[in-house]
């Protein structure tokens, strides 16, 4: 089994910063994609940021130029910096770990964290 464990949610003022981190862990061989996505009541999960193990980088509209999204293949870790927070940033952020193969498993599995609160209120 894998698990994807999240740290660095809370509360910031506006213009703030925080930084996201997603360990995975487990009989893992290789993922391919690690990302973030968030979520508010009431609406659809949307993605906010996404990496390859080869560097391929995809952000939301919404987030361009304000979060950075990085990963460390060795350590099965991404992360997320967020600068210049705004109110509408407020949300459950997820971790998720996309076409993930294990050790002595021909398949391709999906992956999510538990979630993080992340408050962006004065």
């Amino acid at each position: 089994q894998v698990q994807l464990v999240e740290s660095g949610g809370g509360l910031v003022q506006p213009g703030g910063s925080l930084r996201l981190s997603c360990a995975a862990s487990g009989s893992i061989f290789s993922i391919n994609a690690m990302g973030w996505h968030r979520q508010v009541p009431g609406k659809q999960r949307e993605l906010v940021a996404a990496i390859t193990s080869g560097g391929s980088l995809n952000y939301a509209d919404s987030v361009k130029g304000r979060f950075t999204i990085s990963r460390d293949n060795a350590k099965n870790t991404v992360y997320l910096q967020m600068n210049s927070l705004k109110p509408e940033d407020t949300a459950v952020y997820y971790c998720n770990a996309d076409r993930v193969r294990l050790y002595r498993d021909p398949y391709y599995y999906n992956y999510w964290g538990q979630g993080t609160q992340v408050t962006v209120s004065s």
